[in-house]
């Protein structure tokens, strides 16, 4: 039993004639005779009945031609999985990643990809969480790495895979003795980043919440796109600020190196999570990336050991 066999069964099977199932797999006639001869010798048994110029399929046929679909669809499965496999090779490679994501893994991602698959082209896609999922959505990523104070987004599959803490950054020792509360958040000049997203930051949004207790919400004196002009200023004394102990950890010692970090009380955390749409089936490409971007993310932040998406 070949393949070849299986196409000229099914095509005979749905056409109810040898002359069309010809036709439309661009054979000659005699040749697709001959392979549902050849098919029925194996099997030992008919699968047609001659009626007219058309043919009539046997109970036996009918038994065979589910199986035989299966057999054609995995093969075809086979092909694209292989294809996408050269596309990988060569093609080009977008996947999206919030801004302060790029200070953890950017870089280091990219260099991993290339490692793999020198060949490729790599877009890393995004400067906030909410601009990221809003491509998602619109189908222009296949999949992402962002930042979720809650993990729920309609249509969308979300898998926690770390959390990171979130530190008080300054340059006055005097304010990083012990950890700083809500109250004592809710009294600081502050200088913080993400203006453009501030009402959908992560940031901000755990920050409103532990700071609801108090009827207040952070006060900022300073306000900027990148936490790296944050952090900068922090550096000067002009400010202080609170953002993802990793950011810290990454910026401090080039841009602030005189500034430190203390933890808040209670700690507060931002959960780093992989998004792709709900039911979307991923191609090599999002998988390699979303391998990659998690491992380089869990190295930096604390892990969250699931494998259960939300």
């Amino acid at each position: 039993m070949t393949l070849h066999q299986l196409r000229c069964f099914l095509a005979a099977y749905e056409e109810g004639s040898l002359t069309a199932a010809a036709e439309r797999l661009g054979y000659a006639q005699p040749s697709v005779s001959e392979q549902i001869r050849n098919l029925e010798k194996t099997l030992g048994a008919p699968l047609f009945r001659r009626v007219g110029r058309g043919v009539v399929a046997t109970t036996v046929a009918d038994d065979l031609r589910p199986h035989a679909e299966r057999v054609l669809a995995a093969v075809e499965d086979a092909q694209s999985s292989v294809a996408s496999q050269v596309r990988l090779e060569t093609g080009t490679i977008r996947f999206g990643m919030f801004g302060i994501a790029r200070l953890y893994a950017g870089a280091d991602l990219v260099a991993d990809v290339l490692r793999r698959h020198p060949g490729v082209r790599v877009e890393l896609i995004g400067t906030n969480s909410t601009e990221v999922t809003d491509e998602l959505r619109r189908g222009r990523l296949e999949a992402a790495m962002i930042a979720v104070p809650q993990l729920e987004s309609e249509g969308l599959t979300i898998t926690p895979v770390a959390r990171d803490e979130l530190v008080y950054i300054s340059n006055d020792p005097e304010r990083l003795r012990q950890p700083v509360t809500a109250k004592r958040l809710s009294e600081a000049t502050l200088v913080m980043p993400e203006t453009t997203f501030r009402a959908v930051d992560s940031v901000r949004i755990i920050l409103r919440q532990m700071l609801h207790e108090t009827g207040r919400n952070p006060q900022s004196r300073i306000e900027v796109e990148d936490v790296e002009s944050a952090v900068e200023l922090v550096g000067m004394g002009l400010a202080d600020t609170v953002i993802p102990r990793g950011a810290a950890e990454q910026l401090l010692p080039r841009l602030a190196p005189d500034a430190g970090w203390v933890s808040l009380r209670p700690a507060q955390h931002d959960t780093l999570a992989i998004v792709h749409r709900r039911d979307a089936i991923l191609s090599p490409a999002a998988q390699l990336m979303i391998e990659l971007a998690t491992a380089r993310i869990q190295a930096i932040a604390e892990p969250i050991r699931t494998t259960r998406p939300r």
